[in-house]
């Protein structure tokens, strides 16, 4: 079995925090403007392309 250094849990602990945040912002979408709807998928698509980022980090192959 792989050993799970203290960085990987702390690290996987962190998408979990962000996967209940995406939740809880959920909830409130049907209670929104046009305007905040709109803000807030800028401000989501910023963070997607960071977390598009960060996976292709994880999935470069080590040559």
């Amino acid at each position: 079995m792989a050993v799970v250094t203290g960085e990987l849990i702390r690290a996987m602990n962190y998408v979990e925090d962000m996967t209940t945040t995406l939740r809880r912002i959920c909830i409130y979408i049907p209670n929104m403007s046009t305007e905040e709807r709109k803000r807030l998928a800028e401000s989501l698509r910023a963070a997607g392309a960071a977390i598009n980022a960060a996976v292709a980090d994880l999935e470069k192959v080590e040559k």
